[in-house]
Order: structure tokens, then sequence, then C-alpha cells
């Protein structure tokens, strides 16, 4: 293997952003962040000092990335309402008013068949063993899927509403 293949296609998964700056380091870290989290700890996983953390941390916790938690030591969470805020402004961006009303109709015309057919006002009413053993055509697998299918469209629904 020549010098160039080694250094094509993607990193390793234990290093994944071994390639990318400081801040780059430190906004991957914080993605894959789900709880608070001490500015030393991230530092260890961004490879950096951490002083540099710190500064970016409190950098992202300006712009609203992260949320900074006061304590000793002060901890810091990935803000989800940024990214689904970000997620709604680039639906916005790259849709018209009426191509969103209309996703919202195909979505509530899907919710509404789910209502029907369950019986129920939300997935999380349905009794999925339940509704497979009493059904000879329905496998817990499709059951689960329409399930699924259902929160997504719940979910996407109220993205494209707001």
């Amino acid at each position: 293997m020549s010098e160039t293949d080694a250094t094509d296609g993607p990193p390793p998964f234990e290093d994944a952003f071994s390639s990318d700056d400081v801040e780059q380091r430190i906004y991957g870290t914080i993605l894959q962040t789900r709880e608070p989290t001490t500015v030393s700890a991230i530092a260890d996983s961004a490879d950096c000092d951490p002083k540099t953390a710190r500064k970016y941390l409190g950098w992202f916790d300006d712009l609203g990335i992260v949320t900074r938690h006061d304590g000793h030591p002060a901890t810091y969470e990935r803000n989800d309402a940024y990214f689904e805020w970000r997620r709604i402004n680039q639906l916005a961006a790259d849709h018209s008013v009426e191509d969103l009303q209309d996703r919202v109709r195909e979505l509530t015309t899907r919710i509404t068949e789910y209502e029907a057919m369950y019986d129920v006002a939300s997935p999380a009413a349905v009794d999925a063993i339940a509704v497979a053993e009493s059904s000879g055509e329905r496998t817990i697998d499709d059951v689960y899927s329409d399930l699924g299918d259902w929160a997504t469209a719940l979910e996407e629904r109220d993205r494209y509403e707001r």
C-alpha cells in the first residue's frame, strides 16, 4: 500500500477528529455529548488543553450551541434546542411556504391513518404485543415499524409546522 492510499478515506473510528483543527474537534465532541460534561473530559476527548477547550466552550455557549451548567466544576452539554432551530431554519430557507404546507398535509394524512388503524391518538398508547397477537396478518415487527413511522411523522409534522 502506498503512502497516499493510507491517507485516503475516512479517519480511523478511534481518532475520527484527528485531522480537524481544535475548534472542530471540540465541536465534534460536543455533538457526541449527551449529558453535562466537564471541561477536562471534553479537552481529553478533543485532544487539547483544558484552557483551549474552555475558551471554545465559552464561545459555543455565547452562540447557544452548548449550555453551561454552573458548579464545581462547571459542565457543558449540547443545546438540542439550538440544533432543532437550525433544522427548522434550514427547512424555511430550502422550501416555499406552499411546499411546507403540502408536507404538513401529507404527514397529517399519514398520522390520521395510523390513529384510525390503531384506534388511539398516539403511538405511545399502542400495546404492540397485544396488537400483533390479535392480528393474524401483522407481526410484532410490522407493528413496531408502524409505531416508529408514526412517531417520526409526528415529529416531522411539528418541525414543518414550526
